[in-house]
């Protein structure tokens, strides 16, 4: 079997705030397997896109830090890199899509300029040739007349060409991981499709591996082999996706799932929404995070935190009740749970 591509251990980044330190990112472990598209779904301040960024080390110092833990890349640690390697390694062998393709892209340097230079800094190629390359990218990424629009500032383009642009960057030099944070936020469903379907094909087609991180269930569906499930900024659920959906073994992934529409149900059926908000990420307890939205909880989940434990052929949860929360999946799907 091949060694992980990334690995990421026991890993904390904490932000210090005048109201305390917030546990951003608090112990998460996984891997990357070379050519794995590996999901990270969660609600919105689970620690998803903050756990990606510390594995590039850009999280912005002060307020924040990467306390402890290790993120191997290629079996080096990159938390005990000098900043030069650091930098050699962003964009060259981890690339990343960020959130926000307008606020991301600098708006006073064209298409051309922003593609060029991380080619000229990484691949060493001279001015000419790079942007040869540039006019390349863009083809690749389908954006017609890539000739004149590379001399386009971010402005003169959609916000889904503007997707297809933050892709191009990312892929520029054909990196081993890319970092892929909502890359379709804001995207009507259409283009939401496009900007998937053409990201899946070129990574399978580069054997690039590939972080997608979102909220969206449906994305990490159609298009993850893994999903690490995060709440609270810990990983409270990691399984192949079709099992994960098939037999989710953490209450708040069922909850997830029962929130979604879905086409095999009666039409009049209600969704379920999880009540109750996201912990405090500066006071978070001793026991269970998702203990107070919880119908499964018992008095020991407000007393220990429950760890990542085996619960079938490699899935793993963090959930004391899980046999239970395994028996309401079984009649959520009208099979018996032994």
């Amino acid at each position: 079997m091949a060694d992980p591509l990334l690995k990421v251990e026991d890993l904390h980044t904490q932000f210090f705030t005048e109201e305390g330190v917030v546990n951003a990112v608090n112990g998460v472990s996984y891997d990357v397997m070379p050519g794995e598209i590996l999901g990270l779904v969660g609600e919105s301040g689970c620690g998803k896109t903050v756990s990606a960024l510390s594995i590039l080390r850009l999280i912005p110092s002060p307020p924040g830090k990467i306390s402890s833990g290790t993120i191997e890349f290629e079996g080096k640690d990159i938390l005990k890199m000098g900043d030069e390697e650091v930098r050699h390694i962003r964009g060259n062998k981890i690339g990343m899509i960020f959130q926000e393709p307008m606020t991301s892209l600098n708006p006073v340097l064209t298409i051309g300029r922003q593609l060029t230079e991380t080619l000229e800094l990484h691949l060493k190629m001279d001015k000419q040739a790079a942007t040869q390359r540039a006019i390349e990218l863009l083809e690749m990424v389908g954006i017609p007349e890539a000739k004149a629009r590379i001399k386009d500032y971010p402005h003169q383009f959609s916000g889904g060409m503007r997707q297809r642009v933050m892709i191009a960057m990312a892929l520029s030099c054909n990196p081993k991981l890319l970092l892929a944070d909502e890359p379709t936020t804001a995207l009507d469903v259409t283009i939401q499709a496009q900007i998937l379907e053409l990201l899946t094909r070129l990574t399978r087609e580069l054997g690039t591996s590939v972080i997608i991180i979102t909220h969206n269930l449906g994305v990490v569906a159609r298009y993850a082999d893994r999903v690490n499930v995060m709440y609270a900024g810990r990983v409270i659920e990691s399984a192949s996706a079709i099992n994960l959906y098939h037999n989710p073994q953490h209450p708040y992934t069922l909850g997830l799932l029962r929130s979604v529409p879905r086409l095999d149900t009666m039409h009049k059926s209600k969704l379920e929404a999880i009540e109750g908000m996201p912990p405090d990420l500066i006071n978070m307890g001793n026991g269970c995070s998702f203990q107070p939205r919880c119908r499964f909880a018992v008095d020991r989940c407000e007393e220990e935190v429950p760890p990542l434990v085996s619960v079938g052929s490699e899935h793993i949860a963090a959930c004391w009740e899980w046999e239970n929360v395994r028996k309401a999946t079984a009649a959520d799907a009208g099979v018996d749970a032994a």
